[in-house]
């Protein structure tokens, strides 16, 4: 591998790190403004794209945090009049979690800001320039799974 492809791939994961970070406080910073925190925002926002009744295992597994997390989460966003949790009609162990009115509006307005700051972030990249780098994400988020699943086989060896 030339010393220039070396090079670029080092660099790769802590500039996607980076540009990661600032693109995530640029869109904290946008719906901090709504009294939303991160947790609270992505749990809202993840929860209107899956769609109402999903459970909190499903949430967590989409935004990518442990149980115990996203349960403060659900509490506070409960209390808030945000969401509610349901017994599931088939296993009263299984909570499933729905947006109530005003977590639709919310969760509205959470879309609203994000689609207004990703608009806003990305008025620099051509579309040529975001296609490739949606579908490098995606052959990396495959790869990922593939590590992943390959590490879960071999620690239960």
């Amino acid at each position: 591998m030339p010393h220039s492809n070396l090079s670029l791939r080092l660099r790769f994961g802590s500039e996607l790190v980076f540009v990661a970070r600032r693109w995530r406080q640029v869109v904290d910073q946008r719906l901090v403004a709504r009294g939303l925190s991160d947790a609270s925002w992505t749990s809202l926002f993840h929860l209107s794209v899956a769609g109402d009744g999903i459970t909190q295992k499903e949430l967590a597994r989409l935004i990518g945090l442990d149980g115990s997390s996203l349960v403060r989460t659900l509490d506070h966003l409960s209390e808030r009049g945000l969401i509610e949790r349901r017994v599931d009609d088939h296993d009263r162990r299984v909570r499933r979690i729905h947006l109530t009115d005003d977590g639709q509006s919310t969760a509205q307005t959470i879309r609203e800001k994000l689609t207004s700051a990703e608009f806003e972030l990305l008025a620099e990249s051509s579309d040529d320039e975001l296609q490739g780098l949606v579908e490098a994400f995606g052959r990396l988020s495959q790869h990922i799974a593939v590590l992943e699943d390959g590490e879960g086989e071999h620690h239960d060896e």
